[in-house]
C-alpha cells in the first residue's frame, strides 16, 4: 500500500466543501511553483547532507497576470519573522508581484530573483518601482542555512515553473527543510467553496508549516502530541531553539470580491485555524499571514500618472457586504487547519546537516489514537 499523502487519505474527517484539488490553486488563475534544493549522500530519507531548502512561488493571477493588482491585506500574530513589501500592502491594499516563501537567510536572493524575473518578462512594470513580497521560516535544524545555497536564479525557476492544478506538499520548495510539531513539516494547502446566492467562490490556503511543540499537537480536536512523544530528536537536541520555534507563513487567496480591509480581516482569522492544530504561538515563531482577492482586476493598480485626470479616471470596487463575511471567515479557519495537517501527513523522515533527523508523522499511530477517541 502506498503511503497516504493527505489528511483525508487517513480517514481524518474535516468540515466544509473543498474545491476539485483541495488547494489554493482551486482559486481561478492562481499558480504555484517550487524550486527544491537537496544535496547530500544517498536517498532523501536516509542520506545526510548540508542542503535541505528551496523556494516557493505563488502567483495570484498566474504569470500572465503579474502587474495586475489584487486587493490584499496582511497580519502578524508574532513578528519574529519577515515578510517584505508589507508597508506597501498597508499603504495601498494592493499586491501585483509574485509572493515567494523561502528560508530565513534567503530572503535577499529571492527578492532579487523576483526583480530579475519581472525585468525579463514584464519590462514596462520594471521601469517604475518593485517591492516584492518575500516571506521566510527557519530551516536551520536540517539545512545549512548560513550557506549561499539559494540564489536569485532559484527564485526565477520557481516562478517559471508555477502552474495551476494539484500541487505537491510536504518537503518541497521553501518547505523542504521545515519541521512542524517536531515532525517533518513543510508545504501544505487546502480549499473551500463558499456559496453566495447564485455564485460560488473559493477560499484557498497555502501554508509553510514550521512551528509548534510536539506536546501541543491536536488533530480534529484530539490532543495527540503527548501520545506521540517518542522519536523526537529535534526537541531533544541541545543546540536547537526552544520547542515551538521556527515560524509559519500562510497565504490566503480567494476569487470573492473583497476590499483590502476585508482581506486583512481574513488574515486575522488565520490564527484560529492554527490554534485548532494545537499551537499557542511561540515567541520564537514568526507567524505572518497574507490574503488576496483576485476579483476587481487592476482596480488597485498604482502607476505614475500621465497628464490631467479625465472624467472617467476612477477605480471602482465591487465587494461582499461586511455583514456577509462570516462564511469566508469560517472557510479560512477550515482551510488553514487542513493545510497544516496536509503538510504533516505529507512529511517523510528527512536527515539533513550534521546528521540531524526529522521524523515523519507516524500515520498508523495517529489513526489509532483518533479511532480510540471516536469509540470512547
Amino acid at each position: 500500500m502506498s503511503r497516504p499523502v493527505r489528511a483525508r487519505d487517513l480517514g481524518i474527517e474535516l468540515p466544509g466543501n473543498t474545491g476539485p484539488h483541495n488547494g489554493i490553486t482551486d482559486v481561478p488563475g492562481v499558480e504555484v511553483g517550487y524550486t527544491t534544493l537537496i544535496d547530500g549522500d544517498g536517498p532523501l530519507r536516509v542520506g545526510s547532507g548540508p542542503v535541505r531548502t528551496g523556494v516557493t512561488a505563488l502567483l495570484p493571477r498566474g504569470k500572465d497576470g503579474v502587474g495586475t493588482a489584487c486587493a490584499a491585506g496582511w497580519y502578524s500574530l508574532n513578528g519574529n519573522g519577515e515578510m517584505t513589501g508589507t508597508t506597501w500592502l498597508t499603504e495601498t491594499g494592493s499586491l501585483d508581484t509574485p509572493v515567494l516563501i523561502t528560508n530565513t537567510h534567503a530572503v535577499g536572493p529571492c527578492h532579487r530573483g523576483v526583480i530579475d524575473w519581472i525585468v525579463e518578462h514584464k519590462p514596462a512594470m520594471a521601469t517604475e518601482w518593485l517591492l516584492p513580497v518575500v516571506a521566510e521560516t527557519w530551516d536551520g535544524y536540517l539545512n545549512d542555512i548560513n550557506g549561499p545555497h539559494v540564489r536569485p536564479e532559484h527564485a526565477v525557476r520557481a516562478i517559471d515553473t508555477a502552474a495551476g492544478g494539484p500541487i505537491a506538499e510536504g518537503s518541497v520548495g521553501g518547505g523542504t527543510g521545515m519541521n512542524c510539531y517536531a515532525f517533518k513539516g513543510g508545504s501544505g494547502t487546502a480549499s473551500r467553496v463558499v456559496q453566495y446566492g447564485q455564485y460560488s467562490y473559493t477560499v484557498g490556503a497555502f501554508v509553510q508549516a514550521n512551528f509548534g511543540a510536539r506536546r501541543e499537537l491536536t488533530v480534529t480536536g484530539t490532543p495527540v502530541g503527548n501520545a506521540l512523544a517518542a522519536d523526537n530528536p529535534l526537541e531533544e537536541a541541545d543546540s536547537t531553539p526552544p520547542p515551538g520555534s521556527g515560524s509559519v507563513i500562510v497565504v490566503l487567496g480567494t476569487d470573492a470580491p473583497l476590499l483590502p480591509n476585508q482581506c486583512t480581516a481574513l488574515a486575522r482569522r488565520v490564527p484560529l485555524g492554527l490554534a485548532r492544530t494545537g499551537t499557542t504561538g511561540s515567541h520564537f515563531s514568526g507567524d505572518i499571514f497574507l490574503a488576496f482577492s483576485t476579483a476587481n482586476a487592476g482596480a488597485l493598480n498604482s502607476s505614475s500618472p500621465r497628464g490631467e485626470p479625465r472624467a472617467g479616471d476612477y477605480d471602482v470596487l465591487r465587494f461582499i457586504p461586511w455583514g456577509r463575511m462570516d462564511p469566508y471567515y469560517r472557510a479560512v479557519v477550515e482551510v488553514v487547519e487542513e493545510a497544516v495537517l496536509n503538510a504533516l501527513v505529507a512529511g517523510e523522515t528527512m536527515v539533513g546537516r550534521d546528521d540531524h533527523r526529522s521524523p515523519g508523522l507516524p500515520h498508523d499511530d495517529l489513526v489509532r489514537l483518533l479511532r480510540r477517541q471516536q469509540t470512547g
